[in-house]
């Protein structure tokens, strides 16, 4: 991959990943004008690190705060793992079925087929989406109506309610590429009553807990994929661009968080959700013009 093709995916997935657009549609349609194909095992590595420069982004980003709130005694921290360990598992036992029920169901002729490659298409995107921001409006809208009467004390946690939305929703967004993770997680907690600091930080845990999940997932794909083709693993050419783009995607990152934290405390979390209707109207278009 040339490199100022990787900066640009790079930075392009850093701020998607982390705003609740969806990286998986950015990232593609982004490829797709590069003329980047992004199934190949070289890139399909580098979308690894790239993932694994803004998992560093949200760590370093939110680690002050985690302290301050999760971290503060073993009493918090037990509260806090309990809250994160049954998010994670519900969106586990939500995720899982319905990945291999979507492969099994938009399977070539009813064959099975790797979610990576179904939603590798403009077309299931879109509607993905769509949807996403359907709910990040509906939720922005909501939530700037409702009266915020939660004492400051009650402001430093998530409750079980919003926790157990949260998870949920996670779940449905691991196999929908277009149905962002962000995106879904914290619409979820603020349709439940969360507060928009407590939401947002505890999204972020739980991205923590699970994106290395995903990275190894992806890692290990590549690699029986590689061990198929009967090639070598590409680490050593694809080591120093790596590294390159997981530093952009970790700048990125930071710059997109600041961005969705100042939008979600002065209320225009809405404002996302228009953005994924008029994205999902621009993916739509290009797949009916042939990209």
């Amino acid at each position: 991959m040339v490199l100022w093709h990787l900066i640009v995916l790079a930075v392009v997935q850093g701020l998607a990943e982390l705003l609740p657009i969806s990286s998986s549609a950015h990232v593609l349609v982004t490829a797709k004008f590069l003329h980047e194909d992004m199934a190949t095992p070289a890139n399909s590595l580098l979308l690894v690190l790239l993932h694994t420069g803004t998992m560093f982004a949200v760590i370093v980003y939110f680690w002050r705060r985690w302290v301050n709130e999760f971290l503060s005694s073993w009493a918090n921290f037990a509260k806090f793992v309990k809250l994160v360990f049954v998010a994670t598992l519900l969106s586990g036992l939500v995720g899982y079925p319905t990945m291999k029920i979507v492969e099994r169901v938009l399977g070539h002729s009813g064959s099975k087929a790797e979610i990576e490659a179904l939603f590798d298409k403009l077309n299931w995107i879109a509607p993905a989406l769509a949807v996403a921001g359907l709910l990040i409006l509906y939720a922005g809208l909501h939530e700037a109506r409702r009266p915020d009467d939660r004492t400051p004390e009650a402001r430093r946690w998530v409750r079980w309610p919003e926790a157990i939305a949260m998870g949920i929703l996670q779940g449905f967004a691991i196999p929908f590429r277009g149905f962002s993770r962000s995106g879904s997680t914290i619409s979820a907690g603020l349709l439940a009553g969360g507060a928009r600091a407590d939401i947002e930080s505890f999204s972020f845990a739980m991205a923590v807990v699970i994106t290395p999940l995903a990275i190894g997932r992806e890692a290990w794909r590549v690699y029986r994929e590689v061990h198929a083709s009967g090639a070598p693993m590409p680490w050593s050419a694809n080591l120093t661009p790596g590294l390159i783009g997981m530093a952009c995607a970790f700048v990125a990152g930071l710059l997109a968080l600041r961005w969705l934290s100042r939008w979600l405390e002065q209320g225009r979390w809405y404002w996302f959700g228009i953005y994924c209707l008029l994205a999902a109207a621009a993916v739509e278009t290009l797949y009916y013009r042939g990209f």
